[in-house]
């Protein structure tokens, strides 16, 4: 470990990117540092091995492209618990545009607005101290939340990280500043909740269920969506810090956009995975309680967040998950086999006490999903 010889805290520090901007910091304060070890095993995969997920033959395909997408989502998230969902092409909005006389809707979300979305929240990040300060919060409950780390009160090493988090549905709140926020985050949410239950359509059909089961079953119309800016800032000892710890995400999908700078790793075969930033489209992750729902089939992906010293990674992640009185358990259709009864691998439970169980504790891994496993006799 660096801790020896790491530089003290600075006095009045509340975030981590104005500690990353104290004039002269060479290393990390020791309550920012990790051992190398939590870096682990780290690979690259070949080009294209990740799944791609084109949404317009989701959504507006033929039959027989959609079949062979829904199959691709089942696979994907079976065999990764991630992809990369693409854009409806430009070419095609157009065309379609020219068959309707209403707009085309719901095929993707504006590139434009995705950089406005990632300026705004770049514009919170640089607010004054005392101006963000007004949106800390104090449980895992409140709507509106910013911060650093995770969860102060029981790490022992802090993560290099800052964040804002926002409940957007079935109730919408926006932070008042900066200037325009609330409405570029009102589209964005709206507009990447369409596509979040397009998705979940998709998933129920290749479990084998009605397309309606998943938004039926878990209340979706009311499901709590969760927006999550994330400012990773350059660290001068990116070898001995950690952006987010490996983690799983409550809910059923959490779609996120970045700036351009990597930094996201998922874990595949028991390796790391560095994952590339991808222009115009979303890196789309399985939650918890889509492993809960499909008794295991599909598993929800560790990922986490690595920091480096050239730039100043942000990303923005948009959590779906069901209404907070959901109990979420396994769906009944799912455990009959060809075999006879299949058991149920997890234990019910309702949603929002399964958030505030891992909101209110120490990000390890699979931890809270671990709460709600049936072991093997």
């Amino acid at each position: 470990m660096a801790v020896e010889t790491a530089s003290p805290l600075p006095s009045n520090i509340t975030s981590i990117k104005t500690l990353a901007e104290s004039p002269g910091l060479t290393s990390n304060p020791a309550t920012h540092t990790f051992t190398p070890d939590l870096h682990g095993q780290v690979t690259s995969v070949p080009e294209g091995s990740i799944p791609v997920i084109d949404y317009s033959l989701l959504i507006s395909g033929t039959p027989g492209q959609r079949s062979e997408i829904v199959h691709e989502l089942g696979r994907a998230c079976q065999d990764w618990g991630f992809f990369v969902y693409l854009f409806f092409p430009s070419f095609y909005v157009a065309r379609k545009a020219t068959l309707r006389t209403e707009p085309v809707i719901n095929h993707g979300v504006p590139q434009k607005l995705l950089s406005s979305i990632l300026d705004g929240c770049r514009g919170f990040f640089d607010l004054e101290e005392e101006e963000k300060q007004e949106f800390k919060g104090n449980h895992v409950l409140d709507p509106i939340r910013s911060g650093t780390s995770f969860n102060v009160s029981v790490e022992k090493a802090f993560y290099w990280r800052d964040f804002l988090k926002v409940f957007v549905h079935p109730v919408f709140y926006s932070p008042t500043k900066p200037a325009g926020l609330n409405e570029i985050s009102l589209e964005y949410s709206q507009r990447v909740r369409e596509v979040a239950r397009g998705l979940l359509k998709g998933i129920s059909e290749s479990l084998g269920l009605e397309g309606s089961y998943i938004d039926k079953a878990l209340d979706l119309e009311r499901g709590k969506q969760i927006f999550i800016a994330n400012l990773y800032p350059t660290c001068p000892q990116p070898e001995l810090a950690m952006g987010m710890p490996p983690h799983s995400d409550h809910g059923l999908l959490t779609l996120l956009i970045q700036n351009g700078i990597g930094g996201l790793q998922i874990q595949h075969k028991g390796k790391w995975v560095n994952v590339g930033t991808h222009s115009n489209s979303f890196l789309v992750n399985t939650g918890d309680h889509l492993e809960i729902l499909s008794n295991g089939r599909y598993k929800s992906v560790l990922h986490r967040a690595m920091v480096n010293s050239k730039g100043t990674r942000m990303s923005i992640a948009m959590a779906h998950g069901p209404s907070l009185d959901s109990v979420v358990s396994p769906a009944p259709e799912l455990l009959v086999s060809g075999e006879g009864d299949e058991p149920a691998a997890y234990i019910g439970i309702k949603y929002k006490d399964y958030l505030e169980l891992q909101q209110s504790n120490k990000l390890d891994g699979k931890s809270c999903l671990d709460r709600v496993r049936i072991s093997a006799v």
